[in-house]
């Protein structure tokens, strides 16, 4: 399993009963996790300190509970110090708020992912020979702002005009305001097409796309059907100097395996490394890690 472990600002404190009680800066929130399906002593003093709980109903969605939560605050990370000084160990700052069906405006296991990004980008940039990376499905720009700190030039798309102005906010509160990033509001399978149309290519390509959604005009995605067309798109965009693919997974049931052999099929004639795993996040009570759903991964040898 690969692990984000290198957290300050975020811990998920304890799990139980389909719920866990987690940590965001000086907050303390219970939310849903289906994949809890145990039932331990809430032995944690913050399941009684909690400062917003949200309830998952049964008739589908939820709602929160606060008990003296901001309307918005902020919680930053920290990416690995090795490498070029002038961008190692960079803060990324994020805002976070409560949305509806239980979300903050972040996924804090997937900094495992931005770390993988991040090093590639800062190993294998060169002055004056642009890296190119292309974010899908970008939501919050966690992936982007990682990418864009390694001197990645990054190309961020989602279909939400929120989410994309709020992930321009945690670039500009990052420092990264200026860094060589274009922002998009668009359906991402119509922009893979007119990007490749275009000649447009990329040296890395980073992809979370959702189980179900629908793009800014009503486009349908659901992604047993979607994801391998749509994948086998996307890695036309590849230059032939690229150096990663990496896709994100919370579906439930689509196991490291499947992501494996999609990837393999998809870019296997590029020969490289393909690799897949769950991503997870330590659970301070038990010492155990909480699955966060999975990641498959390519990268030239």
């Amino acid at each position: 399993m690969w692990i984000a472990e290198n957290w300050e600002d975020y811990q998920v404190l304890d799990a139980s009963c389909g719920e866990k009680l987690e940590r965001w800066g000086n907050y303390i929130l219970v939310r849903p996790d289906p994949q809890v399906i145990w039932d331990t002593p809430h032995s944690h003093q913050g399941w009684k300190t909690k400062n917003g709980h949200y309830h998952r109903s049964t008739k589908g969605g939820g709602e929160w509970e606060f008990f003296d939560l901001p309307g918005e605050w902020t919680i930053s990370y920290r990416l690995g110090s090795a490498g070029p000084a002038d961008r190692a160990g960079q803060n990324l700052l994020f805002h976070l708020k409560p949305l509806g069906f239980k979300h903050t405006g972040l996924f804090p296991e997937q900094a495992v992912n931005w770390e993988w990004c991040h090093d590639l980008i800062r190993r294998h940039a060169r002055p004056g020979r642009p890296f190119r990376v292309l974010n899908l499905f970008a939501y919050t720009g966690g992936a982007t702002l990682a990418a864009a700190a390694a001197g990645a030039q990054v190309t961020h798309v989602d279909a939400s005009k929120g989410m994309v102005a709020w992930a321009r906010e945690n670039a500009v509160s990052s420092g990264l305001g200026d860094a060589p990033v274009r922002w998009l509001v668009d359906d991402c399978v119509k922009f893979v097409e007119r990007e490749l149309r275009r000649g447009n290519r990329y040296e890395g390509i980073i992809m979370d796309p959702p189980s179900y959604g629908r793009g800014p005009k009503g486009e349908t995605w659901k992604l047993e059907e979607s994801l391998w067309p749509f994948l086998t798109l996307a890695v036309q965009l590849l230059s032939k100097d690229a150096r990663f693919l990496l896709i994100n997974s919370y579906t439930t049931g689509l196991q490291p395996a499947v992501l494996s052999y999609l990837i393999h099929s998809a870019a296997g004639h590029l020969g490289g490394e393909t690799a897949a795993d769950e991503i997870g996040l330590p659970v301070a009570q038990s010492g155990l890690v909480l699955p966060c759903g999975a990641s498959g991964r390519w990268q030239r040898s």
